[in-house]
């Protein structure tokens, strides 16, 4: 099973005032979080096969992961800037 992070902290690990901004005052971003979670959720499921699905099912999902990375490393660095 591959780990799939929870937090963003993991895969932002020096943003956190970033992040904590965008939460606070971007619905969009917020949006984009809720939409990751379901996905990482969903990666978990299967992988731990408590979901059967198809290994193109799965790479869906993670392409879909990647694209909400993605999406929000551009919102954190405009955030920076």
């Amino acid at each position: 099973m591959s780990h799939v992070p929870t937090d963003l902290a993991a895969e932002f690990p020096d943003d956190a005032d970033a992040i904590a901004k965008l939460k606070a005052s971007n619905a969009h971003f917020v949006k984009v979080l809720e939409s990751l979670a379901a996905v990482n959720r969903e990666i978990g499921r299967i992988e731990a096969e408590l979901e059967p699905t198809s290994d193109e099912t799965l790479e869906d999902f993670k392409k879909q992961r990647l694209a909400f990375l993605d999406e929000i490393g551009a919102m954190i660095a405009a955030a920076r800037s």
